[in-house]
C-alpha cells in the first residue's frame, strides 16, 4: 500500500524516506504536505464504487459496542475471585479512566493526521515517519487479531459442545464456526457490519442477564477451579486476594481486565470509516457509559454468587446444566461476530497492501472481490489452525495482553501525547495534569510488557508441565 501526494512519483512501491505508507484513502495534502482536508477524503473515498467512509457516530457507536460487548465480561467474575473487592475494582476503574484518555488522544492525533486508517499509519506516524514502526506494528496487528480470531472459533465450539452434549468432534464443530465466519465477513464495508454489531451486542447483554437470574437463583454454584462445591466451603467473598494467592495469579487476573479495556487496536480503522470522523467522541462516549456498567455490575454480581467457585467464563460455575446452556447458547452470536470485526481490519491492512491504489482496491472488479474472499479465508483459516494447536487459548490471551496491549493500549498513546504537546508539555496546569497522567499510561504499558509479559509466560510453562489439549483433537470441550 502506499500513499499519493503532489509531487511524489505515482507508483504502487512500499514506503522510503519521500513516500508514507498506506494512506488510500485519499491524497489531498496542504502545502506542509502533512494536513489531509478531511472533506476531501470523504469526496474521494465516494468516488470509488465501493464506499468506505460511510459510517454514521451512531453505527460506529454500534460497531464499538459489538466488540466490547463479548465474552471476555464473563471473566472479570474470576479476575475478582483472584483479587478480591478493592483491588478488583479499582483495577477496572483505573483501566476504564485511562481507555477513556487514551481514546481521546488516539482520535486527537489521528485529527492532525486524517489520512490514518489504521493502527499501522498510526505507529509510523508517532515514531517519526517510520517504517519500521509500520512494520512491527502491521505484525502485531496481524498476530494478535488472527490469535483472537482463533479464540473465537475455539470459543464457537464449546458454546455447541455444550449445547449439543458434544454430539460431533470438537474439530468439526471448529470447522462450522470457521465457515460461519468467512461467509459472514464477506461485507467489505465497516458500515454493514455494524448491523451486525446490534444483535451480537443483544444477544450478550441476553446471556449475561440470564446468567445474573440463573446466578441468583440456583441453590449453590457448581465448581471452581480448585474443587467441586461445597469442597472449597460455602460461598464467600473479601475484600483481599485470599491466602495462597500468588503474584502470577494476580498479574494474569489483571491481565484479563485490561485485555478486556483495550480495543483501540481497532479504533483507527473504524475512524478512517466515519463520514464524520471529529464525531468519534460521540461514538466513544456511548462505549464507554456501556463498558463501565457492563464491565463492573454483572462481574460484581457474579462474584457476589459464586464467590471462590468463579471460572471464566463464569457460566461455567452455573450448577444446573438448563441454566448454564441457557444462558451459554446466546454467546455464539458475539463470538462469531466479533470475529467477523478482527477479520475485516485484518483484511483490510493485507488486501490494500495486495492492491495498493490499483482500481480493483474500491471497485466492484472480479479480481477485487477475488482477493477480498481470498484474504479473508487465509485469514479465518490461519485462525482456525491456531484454535486446534494452541493447548490453552486462554494462557496465550493473556501473553497477548502483556506484549501486545502493552503497546495497543498504553505506550502508543503516551508517544502520541508527547508529539503532540511536546514543547508545551507543563505549559497550564490541565496540560500539566494530563502530562503527569500520561507518563502514568507510559509506566502503565512498560509494566505489562516487562513483569506483566514474564507472568504470563510463567503461566504458560505451568500448565504445559501438565496435560495440555492435543492438536486438532476431538475431545470435549464443554464447559
Amino acid at each position: 500500500m502506499s500513499a499519493i501526494y503532489p509531487n511524489d512519483k505515482v507508483d504502487n512501491t512500499y514506503p522510503d524516506e519521500k513516500q508514507e505508507p498506506h494512506l488510500s484513502y485519499g491524497n489531498t495534502t496542504d502545502s506542509d504536505g502533512e494536513h489531509v482536508s478531511i472533506t476531501a477524503l470523504v469526496a474521494e473515498d465516494h468516488s470509488h464504487d465501493i464506499k468506505l467512509r460511510t459510517m454514521s457516530w451512531q453505527k460506529a457507536a454500534w460497531l464499538l459496542a459489538g466488540d466490547q460487548v463479548c465474552l471476555a465480561i464473563m471473566a472479570q467474575t474470576w479476575s475478582l475471585s483472584v483479587l478480591g473487592w478493592v483491588p478488583g475494582i479499582i483495577t477496572m476503574v483505573v483501566a476504564g479512566v485511562l481507555f477513556w484518555i487514551t481514546s481521546i488522544t488516539m482520535h486527537k492525533f489521528i485529527m492532525k493526521y486524517p489520512q490514518i486508517t489504521n493502527i499501522c499509519d498510526f505507529g509510523y506516524y508517532i515514531c517519526g515517519k517510520s517504517r519500521i514502526a509500520y512494520e512491527f506494528t502491521g505484525f502485531m496487528l496481524l498476530a494478535n487479531n488472527i490469535i483472537l480470531i482463533g479464540f473465537h472459533v475455539l470459543t464457537g465450539a464449546k458454546v455447541i459442545n455444550t449445547l449439543s452434549d458434544h454430539s460431533l468432534c470438537t474439530v468439526v464443530f471448529s470447522v462450522i464456526v470457521t465457515l460461519m465466519g468467512i461467509v459472514m465477513s464477506i461485507p467489505r464495508t465497516l458500515k454493514h457490519v455494524s448491523f451486525m454489531s446490534i444483535f451480537s451486542a443483544a444477544c450478550m447483554g441476553l446471556a449475561i442477564l440470564l446468567f445474573l437470574i440463573f446466578s441468583g437463583i440456583e441453590s449453590a454454584p457448581l465448581y471452581g477451579y480448585n474443587g467441586d462445591y461445597p469442597t472449597l466451603g460455602p460461598v464467600k467473598t473479601y475484600a483481599f486476594p485470599p491466602k495462597g494467592t500468588t503474584w502470577v495469579d494476580c498479574m494474569n487476573a489483571v491481565l484479563n481486565i485490561t485485555f478486556l479495556w483495550v480495543p483501540q487496536i481497532l479504533f483507527p480503522t473504524f475512524i478512517s470509516e466515519m463520514e464524520k470522523p471529529q464525531d468519534f467522541p460521540k461514538s466513544l462516549a456511548v462505549l464507554t457509559g456501556i463498558s463501565a456498567f457492563l464491565f463492573i455490575v454483572p462481574p460484581a454480581i457474579g462474584f457476589r454468587y459464586l464467590g471462590q467457585y468463579s471460572t471464566a467464563p463464569a457460566f461455567g460455575s452455573l450448577g444446573v446444566t438448563s441454566y448454564k446452556k441457557g444462558s451459554f447458547a446466546f454467546v455464539i452470536v458475539p463470538t462469531v461476530i466479533i470475529g467477523v470485526i478482527y477479520a475485516n481490519v485484518s483484511a483490510k491492512f493485507v488486501y490494500f497492501r495486495i492492491l495498493g491504489k490499483s482500481r480493483h482496491a474500491h471497485s466492484n472488479t472480479v479480481i477485487g472481490w477475488g482477493v477480498w474472499v481470498a484474504v479473508m479465508a487465509g485469514i479465518w483459516g490461519i485462525a482456525f489452525i491456531f484454535s486446534e494447536v494452541v493447548p490453552s487459548m486462554g494462557d496465550f490471551l493473556s501473553l497477548l495482553g502483556a506484549a501486545f496491549d502493552s503497546f495497543f493500549g498504553f505506550i502508543y498513546f503516551a508517544i502520541a501525547y508527547w508529539q503532540l504537546y511536546k514543547g508545551k508539555l507543563f505549559r497550564g496546569a490541565g496540560r500539566s495534569v494530563m502530562t503527569i497522567v500520561h507518563i502514568f499510561v507510559m509506566c502503565c504499558g512498560l509494566f505489562l510488557l516487562g513483569p506483566g509479559l514474564y507472568a504470563a509466560v510463567k503461566a504458560i510453562i505451568a500448565d504445559y508441565s501438565g496435560s495440555t489439549r492435543p492438536a486438532f483433537s476431538c475431545a470435549n470441550l464443554a464447559i
